[in-house]
């Protein structure tokens, strides 16, 4: 019965299996955040932020980022060098991290306005070897087409995630902490045990040549896409730490809640589709078909992501202090201005992985360049007049803006016409506006907030039936 329920498409059907896998962690996450909102004070979750920032801007370069060049390698064994080259880095940029934390730990933390995580800052190594090993490993699997064994892991590192941070809560801040690193420890152990160690032979024949000739050969991912991956999680880690730094931890907290839920669903399909496009289209674009693989994605993502934004746009206080907390309605605010970043960034980041398709790497180190540039700009503004409101506005209009001007890139430079922009994105959001119509009526008339939670509700469901319209064309 469930294969029936698939799509019928094989890439349809591989994005449905990751998105499961999604799904279901994310599904945990979600449950679990109303309940780690009330057991833990915004600050807590504002070092949690400070530790994630920290964590996350270094292990998107702990391989270097060669880890992208497994799924392109055009043999098994040298995609098992570069494999094997990936890892090694990995340890190497620990190392560095360990030595950098025992020497100026104290001061990272006074300067992050966080002196709390100086006992803590000894996980910053132990998270940067999980997730750059994670990574690693998860560029195999997508190779080998393991995509069951990436929505298993997935699940994994959640549950190991939220039994920690809810289970620990007497712990404080720390518990959330132990919580983050603990998730990722279980889904490597599931990747070497369910991609890799079927090719343990194949490893053992990787040369000290092998690893010179893959280095030589995959240059340009960390001459150019190491800079543009930093710049890029650097931006988008960037605001919980500034927010920390200049305005307070709790701050840096509240925005951590509002990225969270926002990338939670925006995230589930997302990041399916990009591990699975990034494995087809390689052949889609030697078969002269990348063109129309590129259309078909860009109109499924804007169907699917428009309407939730719309209906954040207008309910976003008021949803978030109904289930998190009447102390995380800001969070709510914070999460209407990033709503059309955040739809920007779903309709567009999958797709990005033409940067390597087709060997455009400066190209990605300019965008990200820009795209890190402004959105630093809009943040430091916003502090300079003491606003923080302003801050994530101009932070979240900037990234809404060059993450627009990358999709006219993306779109023209994989041969399609002006059309495959404009119609998808104009079709959902006339749709959109039919489905949130509820709740525009309610901004209208200006009316109560019983009045507001039912116009919610409706919205929602006529959303609901709109996907489930969607589903059942899910052969395309």
């Amino acid at each position: 019965m469930v294969k029936r329920l698939l799509p019928k498409s094989h890439f349809a059907r591989h994005v449905s299996v990751l998105a499961g896998g999604t799904v279901a962690g994310r599904l945990v996450v979600v449950a679990a955040s109303p309940i780690l909102t009330r057991l833990y004070s915004p600050g807590d979750f504002g070092l949690l932020a400070v530790f994630v920032g920290l964590v996350a801007t270094i292990s998107v370069v702990a391989s270097l980022r060669y880890q992208l060049a497994i799924p392109l390698a055009e043999t098994d064994g040298e995609a098992a060098s570069v494999t094997t080259l990936s890892a090694l880095i990995v340890f190497l940029v620990t190392s560095l991290t360990t030595v950098t934390v025992v020497l100026w730990g104290r001061q990272m933390a006074q300067v992050l306005n966080a002196p709390a995580l100086v006992k803590h800052l000894w996980l910053v190594p132990v998270g940067t070897l999980l997730i750059g090993t994670y990574q690693v490993l998860n560029y195999w699997a997508i190779r080998t087409r393991s995509f069951t064994a990436i929505a298993r892991t997935t699940l994994t590192q959640a549950i190991g995630s939220v039994v920690m941070q809810v289970g620990g809560f007497k712990l404080g801040p720390a518990a959330l902490l132990f919580g983050q690193v603990t998730g990722q420890a279980a889904g490597n152990t599931n990747l070497i045990l369910g991609t890799l160690r079927p090719y343990r032979q194949l490893f053992k024949k990787v040369s000290r040549g092998d690893l010179s000739k893959a280095a030589v050969r995959w240059r340009r991912f960390p001459l150019y896409d190491t800079w543009s991956a930093a710049l890029n999680t650097a931006g988008t880690q960037l605001p919980a730490l500034l927010f920390a730094s200049l305005f307070t931890p709790a701050a840096a907290g509240v925005y951590l809640l509002a990225d969270r839920v926002l990338q939670t669903p925006m995230g589930v399909l997302g990041g399916a589709i990009s591990q699975v496009f990034f494995s087809r289209s390689a052949q889609a674009l030697r078969d002269g078909e990348l063109a129309a693989l590129v259309a078909t994605i860009h109109s499924r993502l804007a169907q699917i992501a428009m309407p939730p934004t719309i209906i954040l746009m207008l309910s976003g206080p008021a949803l978030f202090a109904l289930v998190f907390g009447d102390q995380w309605r800001e969070a709510g605010r914070f999460a209407q201005w990033m709503a059309p970043w955040v739809y920007m960034v779903f309709v567009t980041s999958p797709l990005s992985q033409l940067f390597s398709v087709l060997e455009k790497q400066a190209q990605g180190l300019v965008f990200n360049t820009v795209l890190f540039t402004t959105r630093t700009g809009g943040l430091l503004l916003g502090a300079s007049r003491g606003d923080l409101m302003l801050a994530v506005a101009l932070f979240s209009v900037a990234g809404a803006l060059c993450w627009l001007v990358f999709l006219i890139w993306i779109i023209r430079s994989s041969g399609n016409s002006w059309t495959a922009l404009i119609v998808p994105n104009v079709n959902t959001f006339t749709v959109s506006l039919l489905l949130s119509s509820p709740l525009l009526f309610q901004h209208i008339t200006q009316s109560g907030f019983t009045m507001g939670m039912g116009t919610l509700s409706l919205s929602v469901l006529l959303m609901l039936a709109y996907y489930g319209y969607l589903w059942r064309n899910k052969s395309t």
